[in-house]
């Protein structure tokens, strides 16, 4: 038994010692596989490193280079900015931005103002037109004198007026009092309400009578040539549309 024993004790001492002796060569050829390493070259050529000229950025300094061109301000900028400069020493404003604000807020005063005026004269040359001709001239440097003839129609002798009118041989003006001189009787006639702020339009729907009508406007065509129109006649031209009134003041006696 104990003679067996040994015998495996050999057997397996035998097969550990093949085992070892296989490993080792096996090791033995992995690292006999490895590439071997080799040598780096060294590049000995003589290389000239570049240089550049000492001018090289008077070459390029140039307009033609420059591809940001500044801006050059107007007149007008140029006084913005001087007297945005003015304002800010004169109120003592802390910053540009702060006078710019102030000009700004005058300036829109100012354009309040015009708007203003423009609105007074336009209001103005109404009320002082007649009602008619809004942006005309006046008919005479005397419109005051006229305005207060036309006022007072009824208390006034348009036979007198237009004799001295027309011994001046100012036969606008004689033309114009025979106009407001048929008005009167018009109205004495209860033919119309006369109103000096009414037109001749107003007027002319206040006349029944056809004929009265047609004749009236007529002589309103007359009236607004000659006077407002600003045209000079002679005495031929008097006489003629004195006809027109004489006829209408006829036919509302009739």
């Amino acid at each position: 038994m104990l003679h067996f024993l040994k015998h495996i004790r050999y057997t397996f001492l035998l097969i550990g010692i093949l085992t070892t002796a296989s490993l080792t060569g096996t090791t033995a050829h992995a690292n006999n596989s490895f590439p071997q390493q080799t040598s780096v070259q060294r590049d000995t050529s003589n290389v000239t490193p570049k240089t550049y000229e000492e001018d090289f950025k008077e070459r390029y300094d140039g307009s033609e280079y420059v591809y940001e061109q500044e801006k050059t301000k107007g007149w007008f900028s140029r006084f913005i900015e001087w007297l945005e400069a003015w304002v800010q020493d004169l109120f003592d404003f802390d910053s540009r931005e702060k006078a710019a604000d102030f000009l700004g807020d005058l300036t829109n005063i100012v354009y309040v103002i015009i708007i203003i005026i423009v609105v007074f004269i336009i209001v103005r040359a109404i009320m002082n037109g007649e009602g008619r001709w809004v942006f005309g001239k006046r008919s005479d440097k005397k419109m005051v004198q006229y305005e207060d003839v036309e006022t007072n129609i009824h208390s006034v002798d348009f036979k007198k007026l237009i004799s001295q009118a027309t011994a001046n041989n100012d036969y606008r003006l004689a033309v114009r009092y025979q106009y407001l001189q048929m008005l009167k009787k018009m109205s004495a006639s209860e033919i119309i309400s006369y109103d000096p702020e009414k037109t001749n339009l107003d007027y002319t729907y206040e006349i029944k009578n056809d004929d009265i009508r047609e004749q009236f406007q007529y002589t309103s065509y007359v009236y607004n040539y000659v006077w407002y129109g600003e045209f000079s006649i002679d005495k031929a031209q008097y006489e003629q549309a004195k006809t027109s009134f004489s006829l209408i003041l006829k036919n509302m006696a009739a």
